[in-house]
């Protein structure tokens, strides 16, 4: 299986969305994620959405990414996570 070339040019700004439940520690648990495969990632950047019930709760975290390998384990680790939904 050959590797697809990458339609992006890095370093550039991407942004990622993270859905899970709303619950106490979300927030916490997505951008302890974020930080370490980004750890250059400013906190203060992130927006979120809590859902019409309340009961999701959306982050969209903007990083500099460096590489596809980068992007592509950061999705692994959040899509894998227990508490994660959705990751876009």
């Amino acid at each position: 299986m050959s590797e697809q070339p990458s339609l992006i040019e890095y370093p550039c700004d991407f942004p990622i969305k993270i859905m899970g439940k709303a619950q106490q520690d979300f927030t916490q648990i997505a951008l302890a994620i974020v930080k370490f495969h980004a750890p250059d990632f400013d906190t203060a950047t992130m927006s979120a959405r809590t859902s019409k019930n309340g009961t999701y709760l959306s982050l969209t975290c903007t990083i500099r990414a460096t590489s596809r390998a980068q992007l592509d384990a950061l999705y692994q680790a959040l899509s894998s996570h227990p508490s994660v939904a959705v990751v876009l």
